[in-house]
C-alpha cells in the first residue's frame, strides 16, 4: 500500500484548493483505491468529494468500500441517495453492495433500492438484506458461474462466457441439478483434458464443502481455515445454491471479529475508534472502570475488616499487589485460552470437563512452583514466621481457584450464547482480586 507522507498530502491539498483537475487526475491513475481511500483519510469532506467526482464510478464504488466506516457514512450522507444507487451499488457486488446499505437507515434504503435500474440486482439485494449479518446469508454474494449438470461441454463453455462478462473474479465453476440443488463443482482443467465429454456430471468434482445460510460467520471461517477455500458456495435448507462466500470477505468479518474481542478483553463496552468523539470513548470505557473502583472499593472494605491482622504482622501489607496480581494473570491465561479454542474451533464445549482438568493439572503445577519459590524467599526475608506460611498457602489457594474460575467463565458465557472474550478482561481481573483477597486475608486470620 502507498505510503502518503506529509509533503504529498499538502501537495495534493494545494492541487485540490487550485481545482486542477488534470494534475489531480494524473496523481490518482496509478493509485489503487485501497490507496486512495488512504488518502481520503488525510482529506476533509470537500477535498475528497473533489477526489471522488474525478474517479470514474468503478473505481469510485471500490474506494468506497476501503473507506473506514465512519469516513464512508460521512461520504454516504453527503451524496444524494441517486448518486449512491447509480454510482456505486450499480458497480458493486451484491454482498458488498448489501454491507454498503446496511450502514444506512430505512428509509435511505429504500430510496437507493427504488433507484437501482438493475431489477433482478435490486430484488438480490432485499433477498440478501434478510439475512442476520452475522451468518453466512448475510455474508455471500450472488454472483457466480453456475452451470447445469447434464450440459454437454460446448454448451457449458458457452453459458460460462456469458456468465463470466459481469465478473471480475471466477474462482470455482458451480455444478447444480434441474431443481437449483449443488451437485458439485466443475475443475477448469477438465476444460482441457476433456474438451469432448458427454455431460458435466462425469467430470465434476462431487459433494464439494459447503455452508448453509445461517452457518454462524465463526464457523465459516473455520471452515475456510480448515480446507484452505478462497471461496465456499451456500446453499439453503433443501440444498439449493443461493450464493457464494469468498475469502477477502470472511478475512475483513474476522479482523472485525478480533478488534471486537481485543476491546472487550481490554474492558471496553462498545466497539471504538481512535477517531471517534470524546463521548463515545468515554461511554464505551467508563463502565469497565466504575466496575473496576468498585472491585477496588471492596477490597479496600475486606482489608479493613482484618485491619487488627496488619497491627500484629505489617508484613502482611507488603503481598498484597503480589497476591492480587498473581491471581488475575492466572485468570487471564487460563480464560485466554478457552476464548481462544472456542475462536478456532479446536475447543467445544462437549469436552469442557477433560478441559477443566487439564486446567486444574496446570494449575497444581504452576501452584506448587510459586508457592515454594514465595516460601524459600520468605523464609530468607522474614524466617519461619506465620506470614510466611499464610503467603504461600494463600498462593497455592488463589492460584488453583484463579485457574478454574478463569476456565468456567467463558465456558458458562458461550453456553449462555454471550461473548466468552468479556471474560478475558477486567471481569476477570477483578474478580480474581477481590475473591484472592478474601482468600489471603482469612488464612493469614487463621493462622496468626
Amino acid at each position: 500500500m502507498e505510503q502518503f507522507t506529509e509533503e504529498y498530502i499538502k501537495d495534493f491539498q494545494q492541487i485540490i484548493k487550485n481545482k486542477d483537475e488534470e494534475k489531480a487526475r494524473v496523481l490518482l491513475e496509478p493509485l489503487h483505491p485501497a490507496d486512495i481511500a488512504e488518502l481520503y483519510h488525510s482529506l476533509d469532506l470537500d477535498e475528497a468529494e473533489f477526489i471522488y467526482l474525478l474517479l470514474d464510478s468503478e473505481k469510485a464504488a471500490d474506494v468506497l468500500m476501503e473507506l473506514d466506516e465512519d469516513d464512508r457514512k460521512k461520504m454516504l450522507k453527503h451524496l444524494p441517495n441517486e448518486t449512491i444507487a447509480k454510482q456505486f451499488i450499480d458497480h458493486l457486488d451484491t454482498d458488498d453492495a448489501v454491507d454498503l446499505i446496511r450502514e444506512l437507515d430505512e428509509e435511505a434504503q429504500e430510496e437507493i433500492l427504488s433507484h437501482i435500474d438493475d431489477v433482478e440486482q435490486a430484488g438480490d439485494i432485499v433477498d440478501l438484506l434478510k439475512y442476520d449479518e452475522d451468518t453466512a446469508g448475510g455474508l455471500m454474494g450472488t454472483e457466480m458461474v453456475v452451470v447445469n449438470e447434464n450440459w454437454s461441454m460446448p454448451e457449458c463453455l458457452k453459458e460460462m462466457r456469458q456468465q463470466a462478462e459481469d465478473m471480475d473474479e471466477i474462482y470455482y465453476v458451480y455444478v447444480v441439478d434441474d431443481d437449483e440443488r449443488l451437485r458439485g463443482v466443475f475443475p477448469l482443467k477438465k476444460m482441457i483434458t476433456n474438451p469432448s465429454v458427454s455431460k458435466i456430471k462425469h467430470v465434476m468434482k462431487k459433494d464439494p464443502v459447503s455452508v448453509k445460510t445461517d452457518t454462524p460467520v465463526e464457523e465459516v471461517a473455520q471452515i475456510f481455515e480448515k480446507y484452505n477455500l478462497v471461496a465456499v458456495p451456500v446453499i439453503d435448507s433443501i440444498g439449493r445454491l443461493v450464493g457464494r462466500i469468498t475469502v477477502d470477505d470472511v478475512m475483513d468479518q474476522v479482523r472485525e471479529q478480533s478488534e471486537r474481542d481485543y476491546q472487550l478483553a481490554s474492558g471496553l463496552s462498545q466497539d471504538v475508534e481512535s477517531t471517534d468523539t470524546v463521548f463515545t470513548q468515554t461511554s464505551a470505557r467508563l463502565p469497565w472502570l466504575l466496575i473496576g473502583m468498585f472491585g477496588g472499593l471492596a477490597n479496600s472494605v475486606i482489608l479493613g475488616n482484618f485491619e487488627s491482622g496488619f497491627v500484629t504482622n505489617p508484613a502482611m501489607a507488603l503481598f498484597i499487589p503480589l497476591i492480587g496480581g498473581t491471581g488475575g494473570n492466572v485468570g487471564i491465561q487460563s480464560s485466554a485460552i478457552v476464548v481462544q479454542g472456542l475462536a478456532n474451533g479446536s475447543f467445544s464445549i462437549k469436552r469442557s470437563g477433560s478441559q477443566l482438568l487439564k486446567e486444574l493439572g496446570v494449575a497444581l503445577i504452576n501452584a506448587c512452583m510459586i508457592s515454594a519459590l514465595v516460601f524459600i524467599y520468605n523464609m530468607f526475608l522474614l524466617g519461619n514466621t506465620p506470614v510466611t506460611k499464610s503467603v504461600s498457602l494463600s498462593l497455592f489457594a488463589v492460584v488453583i481457584f484463579a485457574s478454574i474460575f478463569g476456565t468456567l467463565v467463558p465456558m458458562t458465557l458461550e453456553r449462555l450464547k454471550i461473548d466468552p472474550a468479556i471474560a478475558t478482561g477486567p471481569f476477570i481481573t477483578i474478580t480474581n482480586d477481590i475473591i484472592g483477597m478474601l482468600i489471603y486475608m482469612s488464612i493469614s486470620a487463621a493462622m496468626t
